[in-house]
């Protein structure tokens, strides 16, 4: 068995009131007064899932980083978004609630459209995105498909009618599991791709999955049902419509989200390049979450300089 190494626990975490009888919580890590990013989780997951990597950069060159629940997982409020680009209104008032004014947005899969829809909502205030294994549009002149995303659409409406049961059923099924999720997440390690695999053999990538899945998700998982059902709609916006610049990390073996997927979405955005991981499946950007992070400071100083 391997072993689970400890993972030290956010410098601060809350919620903030984002609507009427609404809240989104966040967990920060690393320099309280420095440049901010915002990690936007996967589908599933929740505020940690962030690598150990990424908040040891943060410590060490002097950013604000920032886990954001999204509706139905950890402290949030369970709300179904209209469209993706909802999301983005929200983020900007926990990014005003926290004092912040310019930041950068990382999103792992599911949380990629979610970094897109900020980007193009707000680029006065993203400065850049990084997106890694983004989930693609599946509707709309930006669509593409896939047999993972045609299961999402017939799944989808199942969700809108019986949402709320299976939901309640997903929660008590994390309560069961709790006990045994290291073994559990050891055998799904075993049963994934080999580049996946590396990655949860970690002890220190295993550490963050299972603080977040512990610690996250412990009182409710509707979060990846509301995903899912968002992702089959339109956006809200069009991919050519964002400006802000873009950096996308795919694994060419992503048996999730296909790499051609992502070469599809940054050929239609405005200003993205695309770093192709050889031989990664879906898990291979958490690996480069360091680089991930300078790229977005790059930019930012390069930005800042042109100003």
């Amino acid at each position: 068995m391997a072993m689970v190494i400890p993972i030290d626990r956010p410098k601060l975490e809350g919620n903030v009131a984002v609507g009427d009888d609404r809240r989104l919580g966040f967990a920060e890590f690393g320099d309280p007064q420095g440049r901010a990013i915002f990690w936007l989780h996967g589908t599933p997951g929740a505020r940690r899932q962030i690598p150990t990597e990424a908040r040891a950069y943060a410590e060490q060159n002097g950013v604000r980083l920032i886990g954001v629940d999204r509706p139905g997982i950890g402290s949030s409020t369970p709300h179904q978004y209209e469209c993706v680009l909802d999301f983005a209104s929200d983020l900007r008032t926990i990014a005003d609630t926290l004092g912040i004014d310019k930041l950068a947005v990382i999103g792992l899969s599911g949380g990629g459209p979610y970094t897109l829809a900020c980007a193009a909502a707000m680029p006065d205030r993203v400065v850049a995105a990084g997106v890694l294994g983004g989930v693609a549009p599946m509707v709309g002149p930006d669509a593409i498909s896939s047999p993972l995303m045609q299961l999402g659409a017939v799944v989808a409406p199942v969700l809108q009618v019986a949402g709320g049961p299976i939901r309640l059923v997903a929660s008590g099924m994390i309560r069961l599991i709790r006990p045994v999720a290291s073994p559990a997440l050891e055998i799904y390690a075993r049963l994934s791709p080999e580049g996946d695999r590396r990655m949860l053999g970690r002890p220190e990538f295993k550490a963050m999955f299972l603080d977040d899945l512990l610690n996250g998700s412990r009182k409710q998982l509707a979060a990846p049902f509301y995903d899912i059902v968002v992702f089959e709609r339109d956006w809200g916006f069009r991919l050519d419509e964002v400006t802000v610049p873009v950096r996308w990390w795919h694994g060419d073996h992503d048996h999730i989200v296909p790499f051609a997927h992502g070469q599809h979405v940054v050929s239609r955005l405005q200003d993205a390049k695309l770093t192709e991981l050889p031989y990664e499946s879906h898990l291979g950007g958490l690996g480069c979450a360091q680089e991930i992070m300078g790229t977005m400071l790059q930019i930012w100083d390069e930005t800042s300089a042109l100003t």
